[in-house]
């Protein structure tokens, strides 16, 4: 049972010391390239100040929280373009299918005259064609079986008289699909013709005969199956998942109903440790296909079918809502919490980009970035293939196995296929060896562009700590940027979608050293309008503290006209880095080439509610998510006796075990049993051991809605003023 302590507002009466501001930046600030091998050595991971997380802005002293004891403690919910919060409310597929109720049979479409068509089709590719098509269209509809499953046009170089011909087919034949083969010389292609197998029920599926058999040309039916006009092409539907990555999950999914994971769309990656809920698209499945998974899947539920015509693509939202619970939370004084929680909710906090943007091992993404825009590609790959503190054993012994060997091929053996960089840019040795350049380039281009990005956040953040320390956090002075407020709709969207941030504090659990969220380029944000702020401006007051913005970086931003542009480089001067000029001919890796975006300095949560709670079983879950919801509604629907109960659940889609805040169990023993789950099974196995008049523990529990370029570790970080490292908290804990 929960216990509600206070929520709101704290007293006025109660004073307290100012935080002591931090002036780590005086500091003189030695080069990347001379820091690098002591970075890597001496930790386990990037620490805050190594990244330019310095300040606060509230002067009120922090108190103990553990964030993520649980990974039901940090939930998140994803708010579309709209300001919708996308919950998980139904496991079910729609009553009616209507693409797949709408399917025409071939019999159906072959009764008609297709003589009209056959002589169109003639005008278009002449009489030889026009016979063998209408040849094939009179054997389908006799029902004559043909060792010929389909036919082949008489060859064309014209490439938009082959797009007319296959436009021709998918406005006037449905019935028939077409694609491009090989030619008989190397100028020309032929366009062949075949039954749609995708509405012959007795048709067998293209992929049910070997490519050899078919000359080596795998049928294309994407875009040319029977889907009814009048249904979207793509499905979208809610993503629920617990301590599982975004790439994890739709991994999943894409095995279990035969597509590639890069099949599917999504806005955002959500963070591993957490339960969360996301959109995702697909092209052309059925919502039945995917409803019928649930019962199977272990940690993740799909749901809230719809089809729609456009994919989601990285950006498409607005944000995220979290509801994140700190357990164990404790302070000299009861006040001190209440009223940090409520200064946050008013002031805000520095806009940071967090821990999670520099990776989680002993090498930060933006050491690796620094070296690219320098130019040392060799630096660079040996950063990106070396072992590294803190990695798991097998890992490290892996890659230990190649620096001492330099075997490719018994390393890729081996390799982990989430270490796509490594992987990369080992199969691009095995072609060119030695060409570093070149196996860098091989890395997929969103991931070998975030490791700019994260230099780009590192100017970033020092930049931010600067104008804090110097200027405050109370007004505009001469010579900041802000947005112009006539531009006030447009920034927000072309902000929240040049980063492509989810910002849902990632902390990763794996090998995986890549920083998920930085994955699009932010050229987007080139149309946004920034100004400097003079003293008419000042004296008219039009703008305030948070307006204020900061570049990341690229040829087309402007810099503040104060010292904190000259902050920007000053440090990329210490790590050999020009701002304004390239150091080598490519072009990717260099300042001149990359757009550059703007962020605000200070960010409000939206929406922002707490509430003090009290509890004495670490087990008990202290916020409900969207499957404890569903199984509530499921549980209330329940009649009969507790087989028929049982029965009523699994039909909508409930697991048999689902956790409710009111009930001491843990998470249903039907998700996959990970680590975080078999710790908290030691601590109750301890706590079984204990006196029964357990120790009453607090939590402070945070709902607030964020815009996707945000973190919420940076927000907590505001609250408790000690660091957001995964280190830090699993010591805590």
């Amino acid at each position: 049972m929960q216990i509600i302590l206070s929520v709101g507002t704290f007293s006025n009466q109660i004073k307290f010391k100012p935080y002591p501001p931090i002036q780590i930046l005086s500091a003189p600030l030695k080069p990347l390239s001379r820091r690098t091998t002591t970075v890597v050595r001496s930790m386990t991971s990037a620490e805050e100040s190594d990244v330019g997380i310095l300040c606060y802005i509230s002067p009120l002293p922090g108190f103990r929280g553990i964030l993520k004891q649980r990974y039901s403690d940090f939930i998140v919910n994803e708010v579309d373009m709209d300001g919708n919060v996308v919950h998980l409310t139904s496991l079910e597929a729609p009553p009616s299918e209507v693409a797949g109720e709408k399917k025409e049979k071939v019999s159906d479409q072959l009764e008609k005259d297709y003589a009209p068509e056959i002589e169109s089709f003639r005008t278009l590719v002449g009489d030889s064609d026009a016979e063998k098509l209408k040849i094939f269209i009179d054997q389908i509809s006799s029902g004559v079986k043909t060792n010929d499953e389909s036919i082949v046009l008489s060859p064309s170089s014209d490439k938009t008289h082959r797009t007319a011909v296959h436009n021709f087919f998918k406005e006037r034949l449905k019935f028939l699909v077409t694609d491009t083969v090989d030619g008989p010389d190397s100028s020309s292609k032929c366009i062949r013709v075949r039954l749609n197998s995708g509405i012959n029920n007795n048709a067998r599926g293209n992929n049910s005969r070997k490519r050899k058999d078919r000359g080596q040309q795998q049928y294309d039916s994407r875009g040319t199956d029977s889907w009814p006009d009048n249904t979207g092409k793509f499905l979208r539907f809610y993503l629920y998942k617990e301590n599982k990555d975004t790439q994890e999950a739709l991994g999943i999914l894409g095995k279990m109903i035969g597509v590639q994971p890069r099949s599917f769309g999504f806005a955002g990656t959500k963070d591993k440790r957490s339960v969360s809920t996301q959109r995702v698209t697909v092209f052309k499945q059925r919502a039945s296909k995917l409803a019928a998974l649930n019962d199977r899947l272990f940690g993740i539920k799909v749901g809230n079918f719809c089809y729609v015509d456009e994919e989601l693509v990285l950006g498409k939202l607005q944000g995220n809502r979290f509801t994140i619970t700190l357990r164990s939370v404790s302070s000299d004084a009861e006040d001190i919490i209440r009223a940090s929680a409520t200064a946050l909710g008013k002031n805000g906090f520095i806009n940071y980009f967090g821990l999670q943007r520099f990776g989680s091992s002993s090498i930060p993404t933006h050491l690796i970035g620094a070296a690219l825009l320098r130019g040392e590609w060799k630096a660079a790959v040996s950063m990106i293939l070396d072992p590294r503190e803190g990695e798991k054993d097998v890992t490290r012994t892996i890659r230990e196995y190649y620096k001492e060997s330099g075997d490719i091929e018994g390393t890729l053996r081996q390799l982990p296929r989430h270490l796509v960089a490594e992987r990369s840019i080992l199969y691009c040795f095995q072609k060119n060896p030695g060409n570093y350049l070149q196996a860098l380039l091989a890395i997929p281009r969103t991931l070998r562009m975030m490791f700019v990005h994260s230099y780009q956040s590192y100017l970033w953040n020092h930049a931010a700590s600067m104008r804090v320390q110097k200027y405050g956090m109370h007004q505009v002075v001469l010579g900041d940027l802000v947005y112009c407020k006539d531009q006030e709709i447009e920034k927000e969207t072309k902000f929240s979608n040049s980063e492509c941030e989810d910002g849902n504090g990632n902390d990763t659990h794996d090998d995986c050293h890549v920083d998920e969220l930085s994955v699009i380029d932010l050229s987007e944000a080139r149309n946004t309008v920034v100004k400097v702020i003079s003293e008419e401006d000042i004296a008219a007051g039009t703008y305030t503290i948070d307006d204020i913005v900061l570049p990341l970086p690229g040829s087309r931003i402007t810099y503040p006209l104060n010292d904190i542009g000259k902050i920007y480089h000053d440090i990329a001067r210490k790590d050999d880095i020009s701002l304004t000029d390239g150091a080598h001919n490519s072009k990717e890796f260099s300042f001149t080439s990359i757009t550059g975006a703007y962020r605000r300095v200070f960010q409000k949560p939206k929406d922002f509610e707490w509430e003090l709670l009290k509890y004495t079983d670490a087990n008990i879950p202290l916020a409900e998510t969207d499957l404890d919801i569903i199984a509530k509604s499921c549980t209330s629907t329940c009649v009969g006796d507790s087989n028929d109960k049982e029965q009523i659940k699994l039909q909508n889609g409930c697991s048999s075990t689902s956790e409710n805040l009111d009930d001491k169990i843990e998470r249903s023993a039907g998700f996959e049993e990970t680590e975080s789950v078999r710790e908290e099974d030691i601590h109750r196995e301890e706590s079984l051991g204990a006196p029964k008049a357990l120790e009453s523990q607090m939590a402070l529990k945070l709902s607030f809605t964020l815009p996707s370029s945000c973190y919420a570790t940076m927000a907590i970080r505001e609250l408790l003023k000690t660091s957001t490292s995964v280190a830090f908290h699993k010591a805590l804990n």
